[in-house]
């Protein structure tokens, strides 16, 4: 053979074991999903980030049900992914997986929803949860001027999915930071409904949401009293009770909280009907993960910056927070499109709106 073509040919296959190589490692990524934007969003960041990394990724969404995650999960190991990544539909649910898991060697790794329940969990990256609750509880402080405006102002509260993890961090957050406000009166709850049970939405449902809206709405409002401010946990239920508001209320619009940035709710946002949501760049925590799957594969430490708050009833899981900040009609520009997250087309605002605004 000639040596210039055996050469090439010596190049070639070492250039092909070296990709290879690269992508022998696959990585499961299972979110439970695709109902809500923010999944789909995080899915996609996740399978971009892997497969630039050089990994081959195994990305399933589970419909939202419970037994269709566990399936999907078992299959995952059952073919070999070398590393876990999850979103649970419900933190508890997936013990068999996790042991299946453990027995096979497979690291996890809890993806914004902690995995409870198992010593199967090997990190845990997420935003700070907790925080993510107290942005929101003093983004009414400061809006209403609690401190010192003489109020009393009326509050009502609607909280996540019971089965999430987070939705409990997400309401203590904000308690802690309103509940000094109402034990001294100065913020009412009209409904009475404060405790975490009683404010509940399973499955972060927009309809559920909506319904109790309205419920609460007829029971304590149809006498025109004015609701100043309504703690929403999230975006999906945030645009239920903002659905409430337009079809059953008269009085004056109230604050309203949410998480996402969704992009129906940033339209309510610049609409006037949303005051705020959370912003949680995915983009981060998703090249966090990336970075985590990577120090794994390889055998370094990996990195994280909590290894104290979040016990899963059985060990404290090492865990990764990133930092959430929120948005609203002051700086939604600057962070959603600037940044790259939204274009202004996706948000039915024209790019020269977007220019002036991001400039004034």
């Amino acid at each position: 053979m000639n040596k210039k073509v055996l050469l090439t040919a010596t190049v070639l296959g070492a250039t092909m074991a070296l990709s290879s190589a690269a992508m022998a490692e696959t990585v499961g990524v299972s979110m439970p999903t695709k109902d809500l934007q923010r999944w789909n969003q995080d899915g996609d960041n996740m399978q971009k980030e892997l497969e630039a990394a050089g990994y081959t990724v195994d990305l399933q969404y589970a419909s939202n049900d419970v037994q269709t995650q566990l399936s999907q999960v078992e299959n995952m190991i059952s073919q070999g992914d070398d590393v876990l990544v999850i979103a649970a539909i419900e933190g508890s649910s997936l013990g068999e997986a996790l042991d299946m898991a453990k027995e096979n060697d497979i690291p996890v790794i809890a993806y914004d929803r902690l995995l409870m329940d198992s010593d199967a969990v090997s990190y845990y990256a997420t935003f700070d949860n907790y925080k993510v609750g107290t942005v929101q509880g003093q983004y009414i402080v400061d809006t209403l001027d609690l401190e010192n405006a003489d109020g009393p102002f009326n509050l009502e509260i609607t909280a996540g999915d019971p089965g999430d993890n987070n939705a409990g961090f997400f309401y203590q957050g904000a308690m802690d930071v309103l509940q000094p406000y109402i034990d001294s009166g100065k913020l009412v709850v009209p409904s009475g409904q404060t405790a975490f049970e009683d404010c509940a939405t399973p499955t972060w449902a927009t309809e559920t949401a909506q319904s109790r809206a309205e419920n609460i709405l007829s029971s304590n409002y149809s006498d025109g009293t004015n609701v100043d401010a309504w703690l929403c946990s999230n975006d999906s239920t945030a645009l239920g009770v903002e659905n409430a508001l337009e079809a059953n209320y008269k009085g004056t619009y109230p604050i309203v909280t949410g998480q996402d940035c969704d992009i129906e709710n940033t339209k309510n946002m610049i609409a006037g009907k949303q005051s705020m949501s959370v912003f949680k760049d995915t983009r981060t925590l998703a090249s966090q993960v990336v970075k985590m799957v990577g120090q794994i594969i390889n055998g370094e430490d990996v990195d994280v910056n909590d290894t104290e708050t979040y016990n899963n009833n059985v060990i404290t899981v090492p865990s990764f927070l990133c930092e959430p900040v929120f948005a609203d009609i002051n700086n939604y520009k600057e962070l959603l499109i600037d940044s790259g997250y939204y274009t202004a087309d996706q948000l039915g605002i024209s790019g020269e709106a977007a220019t002036e605004g991001a400039t004034e």
